[in-house]
C-alpha cells in the first residue's frame, strides 16, 4: 500500500513540476514578445525622428517604420494570445497542486492510522506483560 501511495505522490509531484515548467515557459515567451515590441517601438521612434514624418497615412512615410509597426502589432497580438494560454496553464497548475495536496493528505492520514494501530498493538502487548506480572505475584 505504501509503495502505491508513494508512487502516486511522485506522479502528482511530477505533474506539478511539469505544469510549473509550462507556466514559466509561457511567462518567458510573453516577456520576450513584449520586450521585442518595446524595442520595435524605440526603432519606430528613431525612424520618425530621422525622417520627420510620424503620420502613417503620409505618402512619404518610411517603409521600415510601416514594417516595424506591423511586426510590433503581431508581437503584441501574440503576447495577448500567450497571456490567455498562460491563464489556462496557471489554472492547470492550481488544479495539479490541489490534487497533490489531496494525495499527500490521504497518505498522511494513512500513516497516522498505521501509527495508531501500531500503538494499539504495543499497548496490548504491555497490558499482557502487566497481566502476566500481576498473575505471578
Amino acid at each position: 500500500m505504501k509503495s502505491r501511495s508513494e508512487s502516486l505522490i511522485r506522479l502528482k509531484k511530477f505533474q506539478v513540476d511539469e505544469k510549473r515548467r509550462q507556466v514559466a515557459q509561457i511567462e518567458m515567451m510573453v516577456a520576450d514578445f513584449e520586450r521585442m515590441a518595446s524595442e520595435l517601438d524605440q526603432q519606430i521612434e528613431i525612424e520618425h525622428t530621422k525622417t520627420g514624418i510620424s503620420d502613417v497615412a503620409h505618402f512619404a512615410y518610411s517603409t521600415f517604420a510601416k514594417a516595424a509597426l506591423t511586426r510590433r502589432d503581431n508581437l503584441l497580438n501574440s503576447a495577448n494570445d500567450m497571456k490567455s494560454k498562460l491563464e489556462v496553464a496557471q489554472d492547470g497548475l492550481a488544479e495539479a497542486l490541489e490534487d497533490l495536496k489531496k494525495v499527500e493528505l490521504l497518505d498522511q492520514r494513512e500513516h497516522q492510522r498505521e501509527a495508531q494501530e501500531q500503538l494499539k498493538v504495543e499497548q496490548a502487548e504491555y497490558d499482557e506483560i502487566g497481566r502476566l506480572r500481576f498473575s505471578r505475584q
